[in-house]
């Protein structure tokens, strides 16, 4: 169980420095879940590895401690197996620079501290077609585009002392076979309801500054109301004017 004065928390924030306002507000919500938990000052870090760039950690009441760290452009695989090693929280969390906490997120995780693996939910509804995810059905919980880093609190010596960190470096699917190795060797797994994060919430803050993931995403969504717009244009026939249903 947690106990005052201990780094209960080490919060790991990979960033290509593109993003400055969507990581500002990244860092403002774990400030926010770490007051709502009513947790002091050193028991909660933010590590930020910036990938190739000299970038500017933003203030925050908690530690943080930013790198400048050679280019990975590796969707932050290397980045975030670098912060793991310099980590001092019992509990590790995996937040991008374009997401967010909620602000129940770390005082749900400290009632269930006892847990190596805490699994919440995740608002995606601003990235994907499920508004939520994991997805909780017949299938495995942990399978590829059902959980993500996101939905994750893990203790750092699963991690770290018996998975060896971050790895399957240069896998566009790391995320998966990691959460997937952690998931089997973790001794004990908790799985809660509530939503603990928001993904892509910051992915408008900034210009110019989309993912390639979401630059593809509004493409389609732009291609499909195209399409919508089209067939609701109307069209002359024996000079009434119809509009396809």
């Amino acid at each position: 169980m947690a106990r005052d004065g201990d780094r209960l928390f080490s919060v790991i924030i990979p960033s290509a420095g593109r993003r400055p306002k969507a990581l500002n507000q990244a860092v403002t919500s774990v400030q926010r879940a770490a007051d709502f938990a009513g947790l002091d000052r050193d028991q909660v870090e933010i590590l930020i590895g910036f990938d190739g760039v000299k970038g500017r950690a933003p203030a925050c009441a908690h530690p943080v401690l930013a790198f400048n760290l050679p280019e990975d452009n590796d969707w932050g695989n290397g980045i975030r197996n670098t912060l793991l090693k310099v980590a001092a929280g019992d509990k590790v969390l995996f937040l991008d620079d374009d997401n967010t906490l909620k602000p129940v997120a770390l005082h749900l995780y400290l009632r269930h501290f006892d847990a190596e693996m805490i699994v919440g939910r995740i608002d995606t509804q601003l990235a994907f077609d499920k508004p939520y995810l994991p997805v909780q059905d017949s299938g495995s919980l942990v399978r590829p585009g059902n959980i993500d880093p996101l939905c994750l609190c893990v203790s750092r010596r699963l991690v770290v002392e018996r998975c060896g960190g971050w790895g399957f470096a240069g896998r566009y699917e790391a995320d998966y076979l990691n959460i997937l190795k952690w998931y089997r060797r973790a001794q004990s797994v908790t799985v809660i309801e509530e939503v603990v994060g928001v993904y892509d919430s910051g992915r408008s803050l900034d210009n110019n500054a989309l993912s390639r993931r979401q630059q593809t995403l509004l493409d389609r969504l732009a291609a499909e109301r195209g399409a919508r717009l089209s067939a609701r244009t109307p069209i002359k026939v024996g000079g009434a004017s119809l509009t396809l249903a």
